[in-house]
């Protein structure tokens, strides 16, 4: 499509958080878009405390976190929810909680601890130590800045998300994607794998390479980077196994950047313009010129 047309009927098709980084996906019908990413998206983390900072953990070192369901309360508190044990409450830290810098990649940032219950309820549910992991929030005080290379002057900020505050995928080209690996639907790999905050229906299969800004309502959103792929994408989202090393090999014949290093899919965006989001309002999408 060239950069003066528009396609018709692009809607919002899937709104997701991760209150908790790199568990379970929370499924939305209408999502708030603040200028940090959906509300409450990746406000919490674990980390490995043995590390000074202390260091982030994912689903790359520890799949099964796959499988940890949450859910932010009303009161700020976070449910914790896994199949081998009951379910756990955990209090927002209070203001007066001991400050803790954490590590989410190459940022060091400031954390509040949610204490050892929090802890030996993620060590029981990860086979590990409570000595291994700690639940942290993100500190209110504290402001972690987008890379300017790619967020330009935005001032652009997120929590712990890995460098966005927002991730977008196009339907179409999940559907390419699974094309290009021979699945028919009752094996194609799922959208979850990708772990989106907000998925488009209505472009041709990968037009989002030549988007420049989502408006869908009064939000306003600037597509400012591909995401480079890793091994989360092998990963089942409700079991936590991994099977194959797809779609991660498929990607690597079409989509591989090498100016980023790796194979891309979906992009990372900024919000120039908050507020809410419904599953099926339209999305107007801006090509670059």
């Amino acid at each position: 499509m060239s950069a003066n047309e528009s396609p018709d009927d692009v809607t919002v098709a899937g709104l997701f958080s991760y209150p908790v980084k790199s568990c379970a996906a929370v499924t939305h019908d209408r999502a708030r878009f603040v200028t940090e990413g959906v509300l409450h998206d990746r406000s919490w983390m674990l980390v490995d405390p043995r590390a000074s900072p202390a260091r982030f953990l994912t689903q790359r070192e520890h799949p099964q976190m796959a499988t940890l369901r949450v859910k932010v309360l009303a009161s700020g508190a976070l449910e914790l929810r896994s199949d081998s044990q009951s379910s756990l409450t955990v209090a927002a830290p209070s203001t007066d909680a001991t400050p803790r810098m954490v590590r989410v990649w190459s940022s060091e940032v400031l954390a509040e601890d949610a204490g050892d219950e929090a802890s030996r309820w993620l060590a029981e549910a990860l086979a590990l130590r409570p000595s291994e992991v700690r639940l942290v929030r993100f500190h209110p005080e504290a402001k972690r800045l987008c890379n300017p290379h790619y967020a330009g002057s935005s001032g652009a900020h997120t929590r712990f998300a890995d460098g966005y505050p927002i991730l977008v995928v196009n339907e179409a080209s999940l559907a390419d994607l699974n094309s290009r690996m021979g699945r028919d639907d009752a094996r194609r790999i799922p959208i979850n794998r990708f772990r989106p905050n907000l998925v488009v229906s209505g472009l041709a299969a990968w037009d989002e390479d030549h988007i420049d800004e989502l408006a869908i309502g009064t939000v306003l959103l600037r597509l400012v980077k591909p995401c480079v792929r890793c091994e989360i994408t092998t990963t089942d989202q409700i079991t936590g196994a991994r099977h194959s090393e797809e779609p991660l090999n498929t990607l690597s014949r079409f989509r591989n950047n090498v100016d980023l290093g790796g194979v891309t899919f979906g992009w990372n965006a900024i919000v120039l313009r908050g507020g809410d989001v419904a599953l099926g309002d339209e999305v107007l999408p801006g090509y670059r010129f």
